[in-house]
């Protein structure tokens, strides 16, 4: 049986999945920089575990329109990892990889869906990455999905595949700038086993 109950987790578990948070998204933020070939600040104003509908209202509201890069995680540990951007936000790096001026408007186009893919995968991919040099666990992540929805669709996904978790995701949200500040958010949902793993790798 899993040592990790999502809904009553002691404050030193939640303090080291914190850390990892910070670090990972530390990382991550590093990969987006050389990606954008500018320099990127980065800080983590908040690394929380909430319920699916505190994660709605925290990235805005549930019918925000977001776009969610959602990859599985196999190997040492299970689960799923999402990065999401709100719509604009996401226009705006796509239109910043692609060497545009400006975003576009309206729906986004089949080469910008590919650039959007590329972000996510190396943002995700960098996350897990510092991960598993941390905690010395082979992980592996699917081919990424994306979908431009509302936030509360996004969020479904996630939410149904790994409902016997309880109903709180990990919530990391990161605040990034180069010439404007920018917002991102990692959900992930890794199943209570490979909570235990992650802990018991550092430790705990």
């Amino acid at each position: 049986m899993a040592r990790i109950d999502l809904n009553n987790m002691d404050s030193i578990y939640f303090d080291v999945l914190s850390e990892i948070g910070n670090i990972g998204a530390g990382n991550a933020t590093t990969a987006l920089a050389t990606l954008l070939n500018t320099k990127v600040d980065m800080r983590v104003p908040k690394v929380a575990l909430m319920e699916f509908s505190e994660i709605g209202q925290e990235m805005g509201g549930e019918e925000t329109i977001m776009a969610g890069i959602y990859q599985v995680i196999e190997g040492d540990i299970k689960g799923s990892i999402m990065f999401l951007l709100e719509e604009n936000t996401a226009k705006l790096l796509v239109s910043k990889l692609m060497g545009m001026e400006e975003p576009t408007e309206g729906e986004f186009t089949e080469m910008e869906v590919s650039a959007l893919k590329e972000i996510g995968n190396i943002i995700t991919g960098s996350y897990l990455s510092s991960l598993s040099t941390l905690t010395n666990l082979f992980i592996n992540a699917s081919v990424p999905a994306i979908s431009v929805d509302m936030c509360e669709a996004i969020l479904s996904v996630p939410a149904i595949e790994f409902g016997e978790l309880g109903d709180k995701m990990l919530l990391i949200k990161t605040e990034f700038t180069d010439d404007v500040k920018l917002e991102g958010y990692f959900v992930l949902v890794p199943d209570l086993d490979s909570y235990d793993k992650i802990l018991s790798s550092i430790g705990m």
